[in-house]
């Protein structure tokens, strides 16, 4: 294997393993009009996640288009 797509492979599983963390909360119930929960801001590790997907998003990104290119 490429060392490119090892560094895709890891950025991959990191992105789900941080996806699948985010906690919603709400699930099916919130469809048909269970709870009302409204979330206004994001804090502690909620955010910290928050930031590390869109990090680990931009990161796969790049290295994704670096390996069509190169």
């Amino acid at each position: 294997m490429d060392t490119m797509q090892i560094i895709q492979i890891i950025i991959a599983v990191a992105l789900m393993i941080v996806i699948l963390l985010q906690n919603r909360g709400t699930g099916l119930s919130g469809v048909f009009g269970g709870t009302g929960n409204v979330y206004l801001s994001k804090r502690g590790l909620e955010k910290k996640l928050f930031v590390a997907t869109i990090i680990l998003s931009i990161i796969f990104f790049v290295v994704s288009l670096a390996a069509v290119i190169l």
